[in-house]
Formats: structure tokens, C-alpha cells, sequence
């Protein structure tokens, strides 16, 4: 076989490779979008009524809460893909500010303050760290938790899942153009060196 022959048929050959795998990456980057999406229709989230740019809008106005509404709308639907579950999350954080005072995790003590705890032991919320300065909980004798404070630690679980949700269907979604691109480059090769 000549020199010719030799690149003719090997380039014909990974076009045909190219094109294989352009196929396997589209059929893994469909079940995974199927995967995703299945998941999150197992956990039957549906968005609670204030979930849309003016639904929560009065709950913002109310706690005073320095935050811009989510411009997505999830109200009364099913969160079945990463858009929505990404939209949830976001108003979740809202829901989260609002139960909190508007403080985050961070901002807040890990135990309720005793009255009259000096300023210096206390927290933005109002809080402190320091079990010298805690309320003990009459039923453990213990230092009273910040319940409040809580409702970040589930917020913040359950967001995590509801972004990761979303960060895979960006990554199904980028996974399917790169099967079509390889798709596309394998068939243009197997043309370009049959002609």
C-alpha cells in the first residue's frame, strides 16, 4: 500500500474512532442527565408558594434583609432538574436569613447568651461562644444551643445537594457538546479522506 493509501485509510479510520466515541460520550451524557433528573424527582420537592421574585419579595421587606430576590420562579413546582434545584437553593438561603435575623452561620453563637453578658463576649446575633456567658438549659444542665443557629447547618446540607444537582447537569450539558463536537470532527475527517 502506498504512503497515500496509508494516511487516506488512517485518517478514515479515526474519523471512524472519533465518531464511536462522539456517539459513547452523547449516550453517557443522556443517562447522566437522566440520572440527575431521577434523583431529583425521588426526593419530591415541590417550591413552596412564596418561591417566585414576588412572593418573597415580602419576606425580604419584612426582615430587612440586604438581599436581591432570585430571578427564577419555582413556586408550586416540581424541582425534577438542576435549573430548579439551583432556584430552590437559592431561595432557601432566603428562607434561612429570614428564621436567622438576616445573620449567617458565621455570624452567629454557638450558645444563647446569658442577660447581661458583656458586649465583648457576644455575637453579631446576639449569641455568644463562650459557655462562661451561656444560658444553661434547665432540662441538661448544660449551656443552651443556638437553635437558630442550626437551621444554617441543615439549610447549608441541604443546598449543597441542590447545587452539586445543579453543577451536574452543567457538566451533562458541557459532556454533550463535547460528544457532538467529537461526533461532528470524526464524521468531517471520514469525508475529508474519502474524497
Amino acid at each position: 500500500m502506498t504512503r497515500e493509501g496509508v494516511l487516506r485509510w488512517g485518517g478514515v479510520a479515526s474519523g471512524g474512532l472519533l465518531v464511536a466515541f462522539g456517539i459513547a460520550v452523547i449516550v453517557m451524557a443522556l443517562i447522566g442527565r437522566g440520572i440527575v433528573d431521577d434523583e431529583l424527582g425521588q426526593q419530591k420537592i415541590v417550591g413552596t408558594p412564596d418561591m417566585s421574585p414576588a412572593g418573597i419579595q415580602p419576606g425580604i421587606d419584612a426582615a430587612k434583609l440586604d438581599v436581591e430576590a432570585p430571578d427564577c420562579d419555582v413556586a408550586g413546582k416540581p424541582i425534577d432538574s438542576g435549573s430548579r434545584a439551583r432556584c430552590f437553593s437559592e431561595y432557601m438561603h432566603i428562607h434561612a436569613l429570614e428564621s436567622s435575623g438576616g445573620y449567617v452561620y458565621a455570624e452567629m453563637g454557638q450558645y444563647l447568651a446569658k442577660p447581661g453578658t458583656p458586649d465583648d463576649q457576644l455575637t453579631p446575633d446576639g449569641a455568644t461562644n463562650n459557655t462562661e456567658f451561656a444560658r444553661i438549659d434547665p432540662e441538661t444542665g448544660k449551656p443552651a444551643p443556638n437553635a437558630a443557629r442550626h437551621i444554617w447547618v441543615t439549610e447549608t446540607a441541604l443546598a449543597t445537594g441542590l447545587d452539586v444537582a445543579y453543577m451536574s447537569s452543567l457538566i451533562v450539558l458541557f459532556t454533550l457538546v463535547v460528544g457532538v463536537a467529537l461526533l461532528l470532527a470524526g464524521v468531517g475527517l471520514v469525508i475529508w479522506r474519502s474524497a
